[in-house]
C-alpha cells in the first residue's frame, strides 16, 4: 500500500481570504483543505509555456475586448475589473 506522507502545517490568512476560499471550494463541493491543497499543487506544478503567458498580457491589456485592461492583481480585483 503506497500512503503519501502528509505533515501538518498552519498558515495566518486574512478572515476574508478564507471566506473567499470557503466559498470557492463549497462552489465545487468540495472540502476547503482539499480545494487548498488541488490550488497549491497546481500553482507548484503547472507553469505557463510562451503560448499561454503572451495570451495573458494579451486579455491584460484589454485588446481583445476594446475594453480598459483587466486588474491581474488579484482575484478580487480582476473580478471587479471584469465588471463581476
Amino acid at each position: 500500500m503506497d500512503i503519501a506522507l502528509r505533515k501538518i502545517q498552519s498558515f495566518r490568512l486574512s478572515v476574508e481570504r478564507i471566506d473567499r476560499l470557503k466559498k470557492l471550494a463549497k462552489r465545487e463541493n468540495r472540502s476547503l483543505n482539499n480545494y487548498v491543497e488541488t490550488v497549491l499543487l497546481d500553482a507548484a506544478y503547472h507553469e505557463a509555456n510562451a503560448t499561454t503567458l503572451a495570451a495573458m498580457k494579451e486579455v491584460e491589456s484589454g485588446a481583445l475586448r476594446g475594453e480598459p485592461a483587466l486588474d491581474m492583481s488579484s482575484i478580487e480585483s480582476m473580478e471587479k475589473s471584469m465588471g463581476l
